[in-house]
Parts: C-alpha cells; structure tokens; sequence
C-alpha cells in the first residue's frame, strides 16, 4: 500500500480543495405556467416539458372535516 513519505502542508491540501464547492442548481422559468423548475426537468406544477404535456398534474383536493 502507497503511504506518503512527507506529511502534505495545509497549503498543498487547500489548493487541491478549491474545486470542492457547493453551487445552486440552474433555475428556469416554465414556459407554460411560469414556475421557477429546474432545467432539463419536467415541471412539476404543470407537468409540461418542452411545450408537451409528460405527465398529469395531480389535483389538490380539499379535505371537509
């Protein structure tokens, strides 16, 4: 098994660490309801996606209790 021979300096392992960043993912506006979705995604307000419905919104129904 590989073992370094010199410990690696704090500098050396923060230079090698500047590409591990978290960044926010890419927000579109849809165009057929106007909801903030992620791109590449079916929306999930109107189930469009590309300008054809994918899949069939789910009807929020209010419960009487």
């Amino acid at each position: 098994m590989a073992v370094p021979k010199r410990k690696v300096s704090k500098e050396q392992k923060r230079k090698r660490r500047t590409h591990f960043k978290l960044h926010a993912p890419s927000m579109v506006v849809c165009p057929n309801c106007g909801e903030l979705t992620l791109s590449h995604t079916v929306c999930k307000k109107c189930g469009y996606y590309k300008g054809k419905l994918v899949v069939e919104p789910k009807l929020e129904e209010k419960s009487e209790e």
